[in-house]
């Protein structure tokens, strides 16, 4: 019997030995969507719920190595990027990407765990905004990873939009700039592309979950390959993400929940 074929998806990322973030959530969320999940490890962490213990980054030929022999067999309709840790890796994604630029590329430009440890090199937001940006489909920063990558200071819906064109000038063709990490009880999350302009609002979920934004990002690859357009993606990520949230559980003796992609993928049906 012949098997039934699924729309492929890549990601680029960092493995979570905890299991809530970084390939292993990217990897479940793909799962959820029933895309098919394919991975190019570019970085090993020994963390948990409770911080990262330490950090060993790939080398460049074997990241390169895995993203190439992945792409010269899988039908993949879309890449997401999340940890990538150094400039070096960073050339090393570009030039593994050089000629597959009509894959659609969705970057979570990972700079720090949610427990506050540094997964990045200081020079990796000028890495990125140089090899990377200009053939991003979309890239979904958090307000510090925002700033990071603009230089400026983020503390009004005014300075978002601000920030959000820099990055569409940057080269990006959109901007999902995430309100997690703003105050007040609603969270508001800015899409933004050349031509149009769209807040996603939502009440603040309570407690400190893991894995959120290699989630949203995962998902929204996830919908891409298979052929929604980036609205259509984007909002099912969202309100994924935020399903997974609610249902979201403690697997370890630290303070942060991860999420239940499980109970989320119900919505989907």
């Amino acid at each position: 019997m012949k098997s039934r074929s699924r729309p492929a998806a890549l990601t680029i990322a960092g493995s979570d030995s905890g299991g809530g973030a970084g390939i292993q959530a990217d990897l479940r969320t793909f799962a959820a969507f029933g895309v098919h999940g394919t991975s190019a490890i570019t970085a090993l962490t020994a963390q948990n719920t409770r911080g990262v213990a330490a950090v060993h980054v790939a080398p460049s030929a074997i990241v390169r190595a895995q993203i190439e022999a992945v792409l010269d067999d899988f039908p993949v309709g879309a890449i997401k990027l999340g940890m990538l840790a150094t400039p070096a890796t960073v050339r090393a994604v570009a030039q593994a990407l050089a000629a597959r630029k009509r894959i659609p590329l969705v970057v979570d430009p990972v700079l720090v765990a949610t427990t506050g440890a540094r997964l990045a090199s200081d020079d990796l937001a000028d890495a990125l905004r140089r090899h990377l940006l200009p053939r991003t489909e979309l890239v979904t920063p958090n307000l510090p990873e925002a700033e990071r990558l603009t230089g400026l200071r983020i503390r009004s819906d005014a300075m978002r939009l601000r920030a959000a064109r820099l990055l569409l000038a940057a080269g990006a063709r959109a901007v999902l700039l995430k309100g997690g990490h703003g105050g007040g009880r609603e969270v508001k999350d800015l899409l933004l592309t050349e031509n149009d302009e769209h807040w996603f609002a939502h009440a603040r979920a309570k407690g400190r979950h893991h894995g959120t934004g290699c989630t949203l990002s995962a998902a929204i690859a996830a919908g891409l390959a298979r052929g929604e357009s980036l609205d259509a993606a984007v909002a099912t990520g969202i309100a994924f993400v935020r399903a997974a949230i609610v249902a979201g559980y403690r697997p370890g003796r630290g303070a942060l929940d991860v999420l239940d992609t499980q109970v989320a993928a119900a919505t989907l049906r």
